[in-house]
């Protein structure tokens, strides 16, 4: 991918302004996925340039903590703090409310976990994943247990969900999370109560949590490629 490619300099834009956010002395919650890397980039680029001090990340996947890692910024845990400041983390559908499906890199559950203690959670996204409905362009993916798959995976088909379990990319089986789990991504014909439909999944023992956010996000902010150019507007 060219370095002048737009819809990369879109997505670093996007963490750049996310990043931006961060103040010296914050916990901050690191996301997971392809914007959310350029925001942590830059987050220990401020690090490295004396900018900001007193920095403490808490990664939502093994992918965020190695990031984090290579980018110089300290990391700490949810047993070792009390707070946390700030989060910033991508998103796969954006509703006019903020409300988000996310999962799309099978860490969502502990990505629920972070973002919802954030003071401030920041969606970073690119307009393409902006829906007036969730469940319209993306599955819905449902974290759980091993030995729960085919009673859980009936009673999704009982909700009205197409169920695929997600097999993972050049490796042979399915997609493990970080916590053991394997992943149900259900199709809906659109979700029009989605906090309702959360707690009903979340409800259907086996299930660890599902990709709804509902009521979490303060903050989107939106890239988009306009006559070649990147900008970033604010939902």
């Amino acid at each position: 991918m060219s370095e002048t490619d737009p819809v990369k300099l879109m997505k670093q834009e996007v963490g750049r302004a996310a990043a931006a956010q961060v103040k010296s002395g914050s916990i901050v919650g690191l996301g997971t996925g392809s914007t959310t890397a350029y925001a942590i980039q830059f987050i220990g680029d401020r690090i490295q340039s004396g900018e900001l001090e007193d920095i403490q990340g808490i990664p939502t996947s093994f992918q965020a903590s190695v990031l984090a890692k290579k980018h110089g910024i300290p990391l700490t845990t949810l047993d070792e703090v009390s707070r946390i400041d700030i989060a910033i983390d991508g998103a796969d559908e954006v509703d006019p409310q903020k409300n988000l499906i996310k999962g799309g890199g099978a860490a969502h559950t502990r990505e629920k976990v972070v973002d919802s203690l954030a003071d401030h959670f920041i969606v970073v996204v690119d307009s393409s994943k902006l829906v007036d409905r969730l469940g319209s362009t993306f599955a819905l993916p449902v974290e759980v247990l091993p030995m729960a798959i085919a009673p859980v995976t009936r009673a999704l088909e009982a909700l009205g969900g197409k169920v695929e379990l997600r097999m993972g990319v050049k490796k042979d089986g399915p997609v493990i999370t970080d916590q053991g789990n394997m992943v149900l991504d259900v199709t809906l014909e659109g979700i029009d109560q989605p906090a309702e439909l959360e707690k009903t999944l979340n409800n259907i023992p086996g299930v660890l949590d599902n990709g709804l956010f509902i009521g979490v996000a303060d903050e989107v902010l939106i890239g988009e490629v306009k006559d070649g150019q990147a900008t970033v507007r604010t939902m």
